[in-house]
């Protein structure tokens, strides 16, 4: 009977190293407390908008801090940490870029799953194939960066690129662009929209009835190739018009009327550069392109931007509520600045009493191994002799008498140690 091979579908170590290096970014994505249902599935749909390059199937204790994760994380070579947790006000997001820092705190206004845009939508539709590329990143609607604008708004769009890997489009292959992350920012009420969309490439300049005999599907049974025609008196029926409705003069519409485009303008229209997914999407034909929402959706409200990471926070760079003059701003820095001269000082000091103790160690070792030697070597002089008992004395004389005596001491000695019986008697 033949062995059966097992096949290693996940990647191996110098894939992993090759995507470090080119800096593609890692996350982790985790909930923080008690947070329910709700937020923990918006935790599980982000893990799959970042997907390949988060952790899917991280599992989270109830006794994991978030300390825990600070440390682990740069050891598996993740740059980012996306902590959901539950407010009194509202859920809240921060995202954290590892090792140093900053710390970007938001308050989520509103959130929509995934499942409620499928429910919503009629033809938002995820076949699952598009998480095994990284999504693309559209950044709108945010201010050209001029002295007019606020400082903190360049910073968070520099924050958003660092979670999505770079974009080459000389390297990027067509059939890999599946997916889109827009994140825009809403001026007038200061918030940041985040949604979710899957790219579709459907035929141009034909009407769906058409479009469906090209595909060779229908929505009444999409899992067959033939088209049901049995309500229809004519083949123009489906072709031409809506079914039921009649044409003008109470003919047929024409082909010209009746035919829609998918995308709608010439201008939604594309020539492909290169083979794309779907049927009969080959390089130069036309295709027009459509974007289904899949979700999530959430309407983001930045809340504060601090230095460092949670539990070694720096100074507050932004805080949307919290306004401080220029004044207690320098107070604040020079604050900040006392306590990481102090924690430095005190590390310096931990370091300089760790080598203290160590060479000290070394030298008592030191001492311990001479003392050793010089005592091996007196007693090698002291014990110096024939036998190692010394020389007799030829004045020294030993009777017969003593041996008798030394055993007859040792036997009344014998008899003192031994402890006494108690006598116990018996009454009658």
């Amino acid at each position: 009977m033949a062995r059966k091979r097992k096949n290693r579908t996940h990647l191996k170590g110098g894939t992993t190293q090759e995507s470090t290096q080119n800096g593609v970014p890692k996350s982790f994505i985790i909930k923080h407390g008690q947070v329910g249902s709700s937020v923990s599935q918006l935790v599980r749909d982000m893990r799959k908008v970042l997907e390949p390059n988060t952790a899917s199937r991280l599992k989270e204790r109830n006794r994991n801090k978030l300390k825990d994760y600070l440390v682990l994380a740069p050891a598996l070579q993740v740059t980012h940490l996306l902590a959901f947790t539950l407010t009194p006000i509202a859920p809240s997001l921060r995202i954290v870029r590892l090792s140093d820092g900053p710390t970007l705190s938001f308050r989520i206004e509103r959130y929509s799953l995934i499942k409620d845009i499928l429910n919503t939508s009629r033809r938002a539709r995820s076949v699952g194939m598009e998480y095994l590329s990284p999504p693309l990143l559209v950044l709108a609607s945010f201010p050209p960066p001029s002295p007019a604008t606020p400082p903190h708004l360049p910073l968070l769009m520099k924050s958003f690129q660092s979670i999505f890997p770079p974009l080459s489009p000389n390297t990027l292959s067509l059939s890999s662009a599946r997916r889109v992350v827009l994140i825009s920012y809403n001026s007038e009420h200061g918030t940041i929209d985040f949604r979710h969309y899957v790219i579709k490439v459907k035929p141009y300049g034909v009407s769906k009835r058409v479009r469906r005999i090209l595909e060779g599907a229908t929505n009444s049974n999409p899992n067959s190739g033939f088209l049901d025609l049995g309500n229809e008196k004519d083949v123009a029926d489906f072709l031409l018009r809506k079914r039921g409705d009649p044409g003008p003069d109470g003919g047929y519409e024409s082909a010209a009327s009746s035919t829609e485009s998918v995308a709608g303008d010439d201008g939604d229209a594309v020539d492909l550069a290169e083979d794309y997914v779907g049927r009969n999407n080959k390089k130069g034909q036309k295709r027009a392109v459509r974007l289904d929402e899949v979700g999530p959706r959430m309407e983001l409200r930045l809340v504060k931007i601090t230095e460092g990471v949670p539990g070694k926070e720096g100074g507050v760079i932004y805080h949307e509520f919290v306004k401080k003059s220029k004044k207690e701003a320098i107070a604040q820095t020079a604050a900040h600045a006392e306590k990481a001269k102090l924690k430095k000082e005190r590390r310096e000091e931990q370091e300089r009493n760790v080598k203290r103790k160590a060479a000290s160690s070394k030298s008592n070792d030191k001492n311990a191994v001479g003392d050793t030697h010089s005592g091996d070597e007196m007693d090698e002089d002291e014990n110096s002799g024939d036998d190692g008992l010394g020389e007799w004395d030829d004045d020294e004389e030993i009777s017969d008498g003593d041996a008798s005596d030394v055993s007859a001491s040792d036997d009344e000695s014998l008899e003192d140690e031994r402890p006494t019986k108690k006598v116990k008697f018996r009454g009658k």
